[in-house]
């Protein structure tokens, strides 16, 4: 089990924070990291603009469960602990939902060079976090009711074509 674990990364939707720094935060995805390293992890998470903007930057104390920064900034030190593992899986549960669409996007934009060679899962409501899958699953009552791309989905999918267009009204509504 413990190799099973090892190599997958996972972001929930309610991510926690250990309490210690940014720093010791990060590594609990991976002890041995090197401030590059995590650097690296933090950018790709589009996390680098606050962190650098604390007092300690990678220092900076975390209280217990992430309180001392927002939900968006919880969730993306979560993706960059993450990150820093380079497990082989990742999975991401709703881990988007806290972020803004801009930032949304950047950081798929990033994740999408950043993890190509790995298993991503993603578990999403918003769609366009997952626009780009190569197999999107469509859930009703704990059921698969229809698979496919994006495209074909829009094509074969009353479901999903009703949650595309609630979405976009939504979007364009803003």
């Amino acid at each position: 089990m413990d190799t099973l674990w090892s190599d997958i990364g996972l972001v929930p939707q309610r991510p926690y924070l250990f309490s210690g720094t940014i720093g010791s935060t990060l590594r609990y995805g991976k002890a041995d990291a090197t401030d590059d390293e995590l650097w690296h992890a933090i950018t790709v998470a589009q996390a680098r603009d606050f962190v650098e903007a604390m007092p300690d930057g990678l220092e900076t104390a975390v209280a217990q469960g992430g309180t001392t920064v927002s939900g968006g900034q919880r969730q993306r030190l979560s993706i960059a602990r993450a990150l820093v593992r380079e497990p082989n899986i990742l999975l991401f549960d709703d881990s988007f939902s806290a972020l803004d669409t801009a930032t949304d996007a950047r950081l798929r934009a990033a994740l999408g060079r950043e993890v190509a060679g790995a298993t991503v899962i993603v578990v999403a409501q918003r769609v366009s976090s997952i626009l780009d899958a190569d197999v999107i699953l469509v859930m009703e009552d704990g059921r698969i009711i229809d698979r496919g791309t994006h495209a074909e989905l829009l094509e074969s999918s009353e479901t999903y074509q009703e949650i595309v267009s609630t979405q976009l009204r939504a979007e364009e509504a803003a």
